[in-house]
């Protein structure tokens, strides 16, 4: 009986054209979790549709009464502009020491998880993303004093 069940569960999601998100907190946004791309359906239902299309995948923002609903991508766009690419988000992040330095390395440890569960390239659709933090090439002396602030960096945050 099981087998049969999960075997109509499939065969019913081979059919799916639209995958769909619903959020609902003002306080929680879907790179402060790495549930969200976690149980995203996509891939799942990509891998078992007979022409192996990527559904479309949809999210609705109801934390305000003036609800939308966006495409996953404008979604992690949207993200990334207000947070990782916004300075008075990540500039208050560094002031608070490592544990802002942890958020912010969250947002963007969960910001490549949805490029990979989607199967998108959301750097090649941020301002400069190729080169800032996806697909960066770069000489040599750079990467020493990438190394080099780093370090400095560190040491500030230790208070050292």
């Amino acid at each position: 009986m099981e087998s049969q069940q999960a075997d109509l569960f499939k065969s019913a999601l081979k059919t799916v054209d639209v995958t769909f998100q619903n959020l609902d907190s003002s306080e929680i946004f879907i790179t402060d979790l790495s549930h969200y791309y976690d149980s995203d359906p996509t891939k799942v239902v990509q891998g078992l549709r007979d022409d192996k299309k990527k559904p479309m995948s949809l999210m609705a923002d109801t934390t305000t009464a003036n609800a939308q609903v966006r495409s996953l991508a404008e979604t992690v766009r949207l993200d990334a502009r207000t947070k990782l690419l916004n300075p008075k988000f990540y500039e208050g992040m560094l002031s608070t020491g490592y544990e802002g330095v942890r958020e912010i390395q969250k947002r963007l440890r969960n910001t490549m998880g949805w490029s990979a569960t989607a199967g998108e390239r959301y750097g090649d659709n941020l301002p400069g993303g190729q080169r800032t933090w996806i697909l960066w090439d770069t000489s040599e002396e750079n990467i020493q004093r990438l190394r080099e602030l780093y370090a400095e960096v560190e040491d500030r945050i230790e208070g050292i």
